[in-house]
């Protein structure tokens, strides 16, 4: 059965492009569209579409509170289509707290090498969301037409919701989506290995995990921790300001030249690689550009086998949510040299792809939910 599509966009010119390219795969058929937030709330109950795309900026109700909306009366898996600009990545993540489960830009080609990487990239990203099963989340009142962004302390941009998330985008019950109690405490014991660095890479559905687990660690954490998310490069310093605003840990973006501390978590810029020079207790990150060929900046695999050369057995590295199979070699280095590797389990994946590499590949130690992973950190790190 064709994957059932609704295009929401103010544009008609993009509300075309769209649904020609969703509709050049017969696994996939758009069922109508909209053009304005209000519409999709409608057409969404009334049509029951297997996946949405949704723009951000409309009238009459933007797209952040349209995916509000829906997430709260009908739940339906959502991409978002955003500019690659600063305000665009602000507004994507506020769409990703409302419950939305990946972005796109809406100019394919600044992700895009051709016209047809571009076709399969937005078919796939659709493909991928629309397995997944989404629950309701409980219902935020905004302002029609207004976002919910609000100034964090960080000096960034936030979403209303202050907590970290119980989010919709933790797919395998409905009580833990739903925001009710969360689940109760899972029997972990300490292995006894001892760590001098954590690195967590992830992907599509990425920004909420991350969050879900950075915002349960202590701001006392023992060690330094890499973060690799695949994000443009005009999304990390929003992103990086939004966790730093939200968890007792620090977040910045990495920067050539930066001191590993502990306590401070380094995400990867976006456009870039992220390596680790030195040695431990004094190693530092180095940005550098990349080879082209490298399908990823950032590249997981890439920050992973440094680690592994620095700290050899002395790396937690934890592989999180994303499509792809990136990770699954640094980790294979990693594992070479004794560190430990866990994965996210399927059940709270947005996309398995990532977490499942790593684990087809006999690579995993664990494979966690997302919403034990934090506890589990900390009962292997500080006992």
């Amino acid at each position: 059965m064709a994957v059932k599509v609704l295009v929401v966009d103010d544009s008609s010119f993009f509300r075309r492009r769209v649904s020609e390219i969703i509709n050049q795969d017969p696994m996939m058929e758009v069922i109508d569209t909209a053009k304005n937030g209000k519409e999709a709330v409608e057409k969404a109950a009334s049509l029951r579409p297997d996946v949405i795309t949704m723009d951000i900026e409309m009238p009459v109700m933007d797209g952040i509170s349209a995916v509000r909306e829906i997430m709260a009366k009908t739940p339906t898996p959502i991409l978002m289509f955003s500019s690659l600009t600063h305000d665009g990545a602000k507004a994507t993540l506020d769409a990703l707290d409302a419950g939305a489960l990946d972005f796109l830009p809406k100019k394919f080609e600044d992700i895009a090498r051709d016209k047809e990487e571009a076709i399969s990239l937005l078919q796939q990203r659709v493909k991928a969301i629309a397995r997944r099963r989404v629950f309701a989340s409980p219902a935020r009142h905004v302002p029609v037409g207004g976002s919910s962004a609000t100034p964090s302390p960080a000096g960034g941009a936030t979403s209303s919701l202050r907590a970290p998330l119980r989010t919709p985008l933790s797919t395998s019950t409905p009580e833990r989506s739903s925001g009710t109690a969360p689940s109760a405490p899972a029997n972990f014991k300490r292995s006894g290995k001892q760590y001098q660095l954590m690195a967590i890479g992830t992907s599509t559905g990425g920004p909420v995990a991350l969050q879900t687990v950075l915002t349960q660690l202590p701001a006392d954490f023992p060690h330094p921790i890499l973060l690799i998310q695949h994000m443009p490069a005009t999304f990390t310093a929003a992103f990086a300001s939004r966790l730093n605003g939200l968890c007792k840990i620090a977040v910045k973006e990495a920067e050539d030249g930066d001191v590993l501390r502990p306590g401070t978590a380094y995400l990867a810029p976006g456009g870039r690689q992220m390596l680790v020079d030195g040695r431990p207790g004094g190693a530092r990150i180095r940005i550098m550009d990349g080879n082209d060929k490298v399908n990823y900046k950032p590249c997981v695999d890439i920050t992973f086998a440094s680690t592994a050369k620095i700290y050899g057995d002395k790396v937690l590295a934890i592989v999180l949510t994303g499509m792809g199979a990136d990770g699954r070699d640094g980790a294979r280095l990693l594992h070479g040299h004794g560190s430990v590797i866990w994965a996210q389990d399927e059940a709270s994946c947005v996309v398995y792809g990532m977490p499942q590499a790593v684990v087809k590949a006999g690579l995993a130690a664990e494979v966690l939910p997302l919403d034990k992973i934090a506890q589990r950190i900390m009962v292997e790190i500080k006992g």
